[in-house]
């Protein structure tokens, strides 16, 4: 059988390709080697019935807020997709019993902020009104090929709306590491943690350059816009788009990973399936996969020259992940306060020393002595994702390495994931009680996923890495996944990348996927 483009991997990325080619009228087929679609978009009951956990993305805040979205979205919806708004957006808990937490009331922002620094809540309001400004051009630059004339226009149109000096601090917020940027603005250490901690969301610690521009973003946007979670589940985005790619007769095979990406004269031309069928792509492939899968394990050899092979072996996995579920009797007594049940997110992790440190041990190869945790509380946005009276906590442990040496407390002496994941998942569990009293003896059943196995669950979370490949600088913007080739091409005519490890990167937002098949369709 033959079609105009063929998407390898059922990603959201992928699958937002595959919808927009098949609705200008494009012969489309995904091909997804898991049972279920949505890579690292799923929703599953791992601990107990009637308990549904997302398995890695929770937060479709990207998603919703896209340029395919915006496209698609009374489609979408059609097909069943619905979000549940958070107006109690994330929050952080310290180690003197206090928190500090946004919403999306400005003056209760600043009220909390006010009682550590009335400079720092002044700061912080302003910032907020500038944002109103900044936001366009910032998100018309992750929502343009890289590099292309569109980047190019929206930073000429931000200097000359924004002006020299405000355009040059711009520039700046993105070169910046978290603590530069946070120690020009504000004095509160914790109101700094606070945002900080959305550093470690994409491995940018304290102290990296081109990391602050994530804190600022996701402080800003949930503080202006809110967060979203799906309604029942991240997979209502996934199930929505498949309902969606086979109202446009688009194809889609499930759980027969592709086995080979065949090439004719320099040309990619179809694949072979594990189970041996073969079909041929007249026009595209699109391979929704990590580069190195695709170029050392789906191409021949002789597809692509030493040197580029090279590059990509080169490109760096970020730091690994642990995801545990939890399925609770009732949320978690936050010492810090009952407000904080209203919250989606909860970081634990109290300053940035703390921070520094624990990625430092990670990235030596050492189990991480006082682990960062995302605690997420969807069931007190959308209690449908529990029985009644019930809930799920999401809890992931950042950052980890995907392969260690030792403990940074010597207490655990396991020489792998496999036998080390429960003892490591008692100590984030342990460090949550400092936090939330009384947790442990609220969990009615837990599952947990170390690097390893997120890694077995979706081979492209290499070593645990759910970002696709780190962002920092150096593996950004013009160089993601490697210099030369971050438009989504390939030294393999036809053959065309995305994913988290291509422009802009991780997140849900299906900018990579959205923006090459816009630019295949011209």
């Amino acid at each position: 059988m033959s079609f105009d483009a063929i998407v390898i991997g059922a990603g959201h990325n992928g699958l937002a390709a595959a919808v927009h080619l098949a609705s200008q009228g494009w012969k489309v087929m995904v091909v997804e080697g898991n049972a279920d679609p949505g890579g690292a978009v799923k929703t599953r009951e791992v601990t107990l019935p009637g308990f549904r956990h997302d398995l890695c993305a929770m937060n479709l805040s990207n998603f919703a807020g896209s340029a395919f979205c915006a496209r698609y979205r009374p489609e979408l919806e059609a097909h069943g997709m619905a979000f549940a708004p958070a107006k109690h957006c994330f929050a952080s808990v310290f180690r003197d019993g206090t928190a500090l937490g946004v919403s999306t009331d400005l003056e209760e922002t600043v009220a909390a902020i006010r009682a550590l620094s009335p400079e720092d809540a002044q700061v912080w309001r302003q910032m907020v009104a500038e944002f109103q400004d900044t936001a366009p051009h910032l998100f018309g630059l992750l929502g343009s090929p890289m590099p292309s004339w569109p980047a190019v226009r929206v930073l000429f149109k931000a200097w000359r709306q924004l002006g020299v000096s405000r355009f040059r601090e711009l520039i700046r917020l993105v070169l910046s590491s978290p603590r530069d940027f946070l120690d020009r603005h504000y004095d509160s250490p914790k109101l700094k943690a606070m945002m900080a901690a959305w550093g470690l969301h994409v491995d940018f610690p304290p102290d990296a350059a081109g990391g602050a521009l994530f804190p600022y973003l996701e402080s800003m946007a949930n503080q202006s816009f809110g967060m979203v979670v799906g309604q029942g589940g991240a997979d209502t985005v996934i199930r929505a788009m498949v309902g969606l790619l086979k109202s446009k007769q688009g194809e889609l095979i499930t759980g027969v990973p592709v086995q080979r990406i065949l090439t004719r004269d320099g040309v990619a031309s179809g694949v072979v399936l594990a189970d041996g069928r073969e079909f041929a792509a007249t026009r595209a492939i699109i391979a929704n996969a990590h580069p190195r899968l695709v170029f050392e394990n789906l191409l021949a050899a002789t597809a692509a020259s030493e040197p580029f092979r090279s590059r990509i072996r080169e490109f760096r996995a970020g730091l690994g992940t642990m995801m545990i579920h939890l399925a609770l009797d009732s949320l978690p007594d936050w010492a810090a306060g009952e407000h904080l049940k209203r919250y989606a997110y909860v970081h634990v992790a109290p300053d940035l020393s703390m921070m520094s440190r624990v990625y430092n041990e990670a990235a030596e190869g050492l189990l991480p002595a006082e682990p960062v945790v995302v605690v997420g509380q969807p069931t007190a946005i959308d209690p449908t994702r529990a029985p009644d009276g019930k809930h799920v906590l999401w809890l992931q442990v950042r950052v980890l390495p995907a392969v260690f040496h030792g403990d940074a407390l010597g207490e655990i002496i396991a020489a792998d994931w496999e036998g080390a994941k429960d003892n490591y998942a008692d100590r984030v569990l342990q460090r949550l009680e400092q936090y939330a009293p009384g947790l442990r003896n609220k969990i009615l059943a837990r599952h947990v996923m170390s690097p390893t196995d997120l890694e077995q669950e979706n081979p492209n979370l290499i070593g645990g890495d759910n970002l696709g490949g780190s962002h920092h600088l150096d593996q950004n913007f013009i160089f993601r996944p490697v210099a030369g080739y971050s438009r989504y091409r390939t030294p393999v005519k036809s053959l065309y990348l995305c994913g988290a490890s291509t422009w802009p990167g991780a997140g849900t937002g299906a900018g990579s996927g959205f923006m090459l098949a816009n630019m295949l369709l011209k």
